[in-house]
């Protein structure tokens, strides 16, 4: 506990700049009228001159595209933090509304604080505006300040970003890592893989990884609690990381709060199986080489 309160004292002191800044966890870059095609090449060809890496795309349901990206900078910074891999990636949107395709992002200054990354993504914040737009923040109407975004959980005794869940444990981290390619290149637990990224420096590698069934499947999830005017469809897809001999994932109930932090008791009732159900469709994922018993 004396540790988790001086790092996240720490964090503050290093970034006090940003003392009364609100801040929320989506960018809404643009509406293009364009296609659905045009738009997702047209935002490739953007990110690709900017030095972005596109590590994996995904179009978890009709009218939605996902392309996860990461970047040399934004990877050095999630090496310098403990289980920074969660923040390596970030996922640019593309979704069919009503008045054209909303091209959004997960907001760097959001990641930065909700992740306690040791840094800061102030480069990586510019570019992106630079090079998709940056028209508003989204997601929470009254935005959260860093110091409650360190220590964010959704409501008293729920878990915080440090609260991951241990998935399975192996003998060396090369293990570990082979043990998640294979569980995903099996499709156990129904799954698919949608990108993995290596943390430079140390042994951590962050997965994407899309649930396709069950209680937390991607496109049931999101078309009960995704229901604002702009959508929220960065917030897919969940990660699995392996840190060392260890795979984890976060909580579902802060992982999914951290991308709806307005959302209602009544609907977070309604999803209340998700969490555990993710659960068990990742720890099918990371214990495909442990031995049945």
């Amino acid at each position: 506990m004396k540790k988790l309160l001086f790092g996240v004292l720490a964090l503050l002191a290093m970034h006090a700049h940003a003392k009364g800044e609100r801040f929320r966890p989506f960018v809404l870059a643009a509406i293009s009228q364009t296609t659905m095609e045009e738009t997702l090449q047209n935002t490739r060809n953007k990110l690709k001159a900017g030095n972005f890496e596109i590590v994996g795309e995904y179009a978890p349901y009709e009218g939605a595209e996902i392309i996860a990206i990461t970047r040399d900078d934004l990877k050095a910074t999630a090496a310098k933090t403990d289980f920074g891999g969660f923040g390596a990636v970030l996922k640019v949107a593309l979704t069919q509304a009503e008045d054209g395709i909303q091209i959004s992002y997960n907001n760097p200054e959001w990641v930065t604080y909700i992740y306690r990354l040791e840094g800061n993504l102030a480069d990586v914040n510019r570019d992106l505006g630079r090079l998709l737009g940056r028209e508003k923040t989204f997601g929470s109407k009254k935005g959260l300040k860093a110091k409650k975004l360190l220590k964010y959980r959704y409501m008293m005794m729920m878990p915080r970003f440090d609260d991951n869940i241990r998935l399975a444990k192996y003998k060396k981290y090369q293990q570990a890592v082979d043990a998640v390619e294979k569980g995903l290149s099996e499709g156990l637990g129904n799954t698919k893989k949608i990108f993995r990224v290596d943390i430079p420096g140390k042994e951590e590698t962050v997965f994407g990884v899309a649930i396709l069934s069950g209680k937390s499947n991607d496109a049931y999830i999101m078309k009960k609690i995704d229901t604002d005017e702009l959508k929220h469809t960065a917030h897919l897809p969940y990660e699995i990381l392996v840190s060392g001999r260890k795979i984890y994932m976060l909580h579902g109930k802060f992982r999914i709060a951290q991308s709806f932090p307005d959302l209602g008791m009544g609907d977070f009732i309604r999803i209340s199986s998700a969490p555990g159900d993710i659960e068990k469709h990742l720890k099918a994922v990371a214990r495909a080489n442990k031995k049945k018993k």
